[in-house]
């Protein structure tokens, strides 16, 4: 005998609303369903229907992508957290994705190997990196053909010839202008540099100078051809931006998923040892940012932020969870890379703050 039930219990079982069931039902999109009094009831062994609302969240088994540069903050580790935050059960179609702070793109990149958004938006103040992924968008030929020679006259040197060229191409990578024409040239510097420096850190001073000094990496891969082809590909529908983050403000609305990634605020006097450019990004850009995330949300936009937790060193600080009251905040275990002592590089806990 066939056994039912109820839309509440497909719902549990399918891991969607029960209102999505109701739907489904009334679309005929579940066989054997039906109406009884004022209540759906479905078969115990129907199969959950392919939800066209829920599939651009399926993974695609598209090609994967990984970071073309080493990136302070990166959020490699976070990525399977912040996918968790995805709508997934169909009661809200996401078509647009927005990374206003997008650095080394580790989640941009995880998000275009593995979903379907139709429109994709990311920017960031440091004019350089931006450079970089214009310059892969347009003639990533070009920019492998440059970093190829310099991948192949660097890593024959010794340690002397190597500090020579590293800093010879520092010294061009600060002098040359950026502009149409030196574009390609710009971002091979940029990520030869960011191969080959010390810890792939990007610091200026105050003069707006690339200062790290060279690495000690015995044999860094300076041109990986096929991924910058494969990124090239997928950043053919990025619409890609430099400039302060409220720029975005324009691209989103109630369809966009949104994650921002601020520096993040230093848990120690110590822990503030970089600057992005020659513009630090204090307790006061920290308001600022959450005055823009309030005005996001008003679209209905899903945005998830990341940034330090003060209360891995004082559990009193209460910055962030005033700042965001209004808001639901989760503390992730991540693990601090950062550090010239390995044993300082541990378990700490980082927010992930979401509407």
């Amino acid at each position: 005998m066939l056994s039912y039930i109820s839309a509440k219990e497909a719902a549990e079982k399918w891991n969607i609303s029960q209102r999505r069931v109701a739907i489904l039902c009334s679309e005929e999109r579940i066989s054997g369903a039906m109406m009884v009094g004022n209540m759906w009831i479905i078969p115990a062994n129907a199969e959950k229907p392919i939800d066209k609302r829920t599939v651009r969240y399926e993974k695609t088994h598209k090609v994967e992508l990984k970071p073309f540069v080493k990136w302070v903050g990166g959020k490699g580790q976070l990525i399977e957290e912040i996918e968790k935050m995805l709508p997934s059960d169909g009661e809200k179609i996401l078509t647009k994705y927005a990374e206003p702070m997008v650095g080394g793109g580790a989640l941009l990149f995880n998000v275009i190997s593995r979903y379907q958004f139709d429109e994709l938006y990311i920017s960031d103040i440091n004019s350089e990196l931006i450079n970089a992924y214009i310059a892969i968008k347009q003639d990533v030929e070009a920019l492998i053909e440059r970093l190829n020679e310099m991948q192949m006259t660097f890593l024959p040197l010794d340690e002397n010839g190597r500090k020579y060229y590293y800093y010879n191409v520092r010294d061009k990578f600060n002098t040359v202008k950026l502009s149409d024409s030196t574009s390609t040239e710009k971002a091979a510097y940029f990520i030869f540099l960011n191969k080959t420096c010390f810890n792939g850190l990007f610091r200026v001073n105050r003069k707006g100078l690339f200062n790290v000094p060279m690495g000690s990496y015995k044999n860094p891969t300076i041109c990986d051809a096929e991924n910058l082809r494969n990124i090239h590909g997928a950043l053919q529908n990025v619409t890609i931006v430099c400039g302060d983050y409220s720029l975005s403000k324009s691209f989103i609305d109630g369809e966009t998923f949104v994650y921002l990634d601020p520096p993040y605020r230093p848990i120690s006097k110590t822990s503030a040892f970089t600057s992005y450019n020659s513009d630090a990004f204090d307790d006061n850009e920290q308001i600022r940012l959450a005055k823009f995330i309030d005005e996001i949300n008003a679209t209905g936009a899903k945005i998830v932020l990341s940034n330090s937790d003060p209360k891995n060193v004082n559990p009193e600080d209460n910055f962030f969870d005033d700042l965001y009251k209004s808001y639901r905040i989760h503390r992730v275990s991540a693990t601090r890379m950062i550090n010239s002592n390995a044993e300082k590089r541990g378990k700490i806990n980082e927010l992930l703050i979401c509407n």
